[in-house]
């Protein structure tokens, strides 16, 4: 119990600081499928930093330079500091104790086993996915096929250590599963089905497979679940109608938490 209350708080403060970084991510990735990945923020500033200004906070280094409350005001010698964009802090916020309470909670649920790393891991790219679909309306093959890939190989890893609660076969079985299952369901209906949901189906099949077909089934139905109540909540609204169309990625991912709560109960 007290391992468990320690990797809780340990994932949360993992979280809270993965959270910090979805912002830039975000902003850089929200564009439609014909554009480029933003380069600049929008003072018009290049990004610079590591992983060529992929990680850093919301603001970018010129914007987050101030002139501090106080200073005296700047001379003819020395030239203004840039004009900060307004900083989204209250995004960043949200974003930060949503990434905090998922990987507790998933810390929580796991307890000391090996995939509890895989699930920590891959949480902020989940988090950072439902936030540009929901944007955008896009889930870009750059954080969907990678993913996937992620998830079958550091499963594959946390089953050769000891103490693992599910099965690797298992888990590449449910991604392939379900991935062809929407798949299917993109051929019938490709204006209700983007093929972005296709390709994040993979990855998220191969986490719930890993504790087993009922769990697969239930965080797969507890996402389309998620979806026809939003979309009902649209209608009722009158904020949308039966043909609107909703990033669908969130929903998935929030069904894929809610499973691998669920399977990792079980299997404690």
């Amino acid at each position: 119990m007290l391992v468990t209350g320690v990797l809780t708080v340990a994932a949360a403060l993992w979280g809270a600081a993965a959270g910090l970084l979805v912002p830039r991510a975000a902003y850089r990735l929200a564009v439609e499928p014909e554009e480029e990945w933003r380069r600049t923020c929008p003072a018009g500033h290049a990004f610079h930093g590591p992983a060529r200004g992929w990680i850093g906070t919301a603001r970018c280094a010129r914007c987050a330079t101030a002139v501090p409350v106080g200073a005296p005001a700047p001379t003819p010698a020395t030239p203004p500091a840039p004009t900060p964009h307004p900083a989204p802090a209250l995004k960043t916020l949200r974003y930060v104790l949503v990434a905090a309470a998922v990987c507790a909670a998933l810390a929580a649920a796991t307890g000391p086993r090996p995939e509890l790393a895989v699930w920590l891991l891959l949480a902020p790219f989940a988090l950072l996915l439902a936030v540009v679909d929901r944007r955008v309306h896009r889930l870009p093959d750059v954080l969907t096929f990678p993913l996937a890939g992620a998830a079958v190989l550091l499963l594959g890893a946390a089953e050769l250590l000891p103490g693992d609660g599910g099965s690797w076969v298992s888990a590449l079985i449910g991604g392939a599963g379900l991935g062809a299952t929407y798949f299917v369901l993109f051929l019938v209906n490709p204006n209700g089905m983007g093929f972005g949901d296709v390709k994040l189906a993979l990855g998220i099949g191969v986490a719930l497979g890993w504790y087993g077909w009922p769990v697969l089934f239930v965080g797969a139905l507890a996402g389309f679940v998620l979806g026809a109540l939003y979309g009902v909540g649209l209608m009722i609204t009158r904020r949308g109608g039966r043909k609107t169309a909703i990033p669908f990625g969130p929903f998935m991912l929030t069904g894929t938490w809610a499973g691998l709560l669920i399977g990792a109960l079980g299997a404690g």
